[in-house]
């Protein structure tokens, strides 16, 4: 079965003036469809610059990406926002929740901006599993940290992407929501087969996935 996610020799390296600082060293990587991930390290090991590659967001320097069969080298840029819209949902740190709007609404718009229409039956699964579903009335000023993280969630994989991209999505939760986050992102890969990688610092974090990748200078260095 060819993997869902591949990378081969995968480098990046920034410039800033006249000194290049590189972020991957050579980072090989295979994911099977329906796999949790957590990949960890400390800040600035690349595990976020890996991610971001991953999800269309940036290039790398040298290398390749396949995601879902597509080889990022021969994809133009309209063609990754294109295949990012529809297979690859995020979940970051930052909730990144629209203020003015409810928290129906703001799961509700990834639907309308991917162009299919709203889907009744999968919204109301999604944020019964989630259990969000009496808090869709409320903006996010009214809703806690864990709450924001859950629609954040519900919003990222409302259109059924083939693979969920979380970096550090504990990080601004206290303890037992961070815990309930996680078993939720658990609980949507064993419901949803949902692939999803996710990126952490937290070794206790990264103990919800089936298989953990340590990475340190740019460098995977176990799996």
């Amino acid at each position: 079965m060819e993997p869902i996610i591949c990378t081969k020799a995968l480098k990046k390296t920034y410039r800033f003036g006249k000194v290049d600082v590189p972020a991957l060293r050579g980072v090989d990587l295979v994911v099977q469809e329906g796999e949790f991930v957590a990949v960890v390290g400390p800040s600035g090991c690349g595990k976020s610059t890996l991610l971001h590659i991953l999800g269309g967001l940036t290039g790398p320097t040298d290398g390749q990406v396949c995601v879902d069969g597509n080889d990022f080298r021969l994809m133009s840029d309209a063609d990754r926002t294109r295949f990012r819209r529809h297979k690859i949902g995020f979940v970051f740190q930052r909730f990144n929740l629209l203020p003015t709007l409810s928290a129906r609404d703001n799961i509700a718009i990834a639907q309308d901006i991917q162009g299919n229409g709203f889907n009744p039956h999968r919204f109301e699964t999604i944020t019964r599993l989630l259990g969000i579903e009496d808090k869709l009335k409320h903006r996010p000023y009214a809703l806690s940290g864990g709450e924001q993280q859950r629609v954040a969630i519900a919003r990222a994989i409302i259109c059924e992407p083939k693979i969920l991209l979380a970096d550090e999505p504990t990080g601004n939760l206290d303890t037992e929501n961070s815990q309930a986050v996680l078993d939720m992102l658990r609980d949507l890969n064993r419901t949803f087969r949902q692939t999803i990688l996710m990126i952490t610092h937290n070794p206790e974090a990264a103990g919800v996935a089936d298989r953990i990748i340590r990475m340190r200078d740019g460098r995977i260095i176990s799996d």
